[in-house]
């Protein structure tokens, strides 16, 4: 999974032409199966030799939704109970809570190559979602 997210860090670093990866934004939905602290562990080793190397990893945590079929309501629940919030109808389809997503990439460009110089380097965002 490590290496999937680094694979893509490196491709949008690549086409912006980043010298480096300053940190990088995950977003996890509690139903995802992902362990947030695990995560944080593998990225330590799986960035090393890359241009991620010493990027920093920031992960957001995303709530689960679900929209009910009996009463069309949508609400936020606890993960131990996926059930409607209004009628208490367990009938429900997730909507959201069960993504693991790049959302957010923050980059250094060397600018010197296409200004005078004094400009050294230039740090970027590309934002998904």
């Amino acid at each position: 999974m490590c290496r999937g997210l680094i694979d893509a860090v490196e491709r949008v670093a690549e086409r912006e032409h980043a010298i480096r990866v300053a940190s990088l934004t995950v977003k996890i939905g509690a139903l995802s199966g992902v362990e947030p602290a695990l995560l944080a562990h593998a990225f330590e080793i799986a960035r090393m030799g890359t241009i991620a190397q010493g990027a920093e990893l920031l992960i957001e945590s995303m709530p689960i939704r679900v929209a009910c079929q009996s009463c069309g309501t949508e609400s936020d629940v606890p993960a131990q109970r996926l059930i409607c919030n209004r009628c208490g109808g367990w009938q429900v389809r997730i909507i959201s809570g069960d993504e693991l997503y790049l959302s957010r990439v923050e980059l250094e460009q060397d600018t010197a190559a296409q200004r005078p110089a004094s400009a050294a380097l230039e740090r970027r965002t590309q934002t998904w979602g």
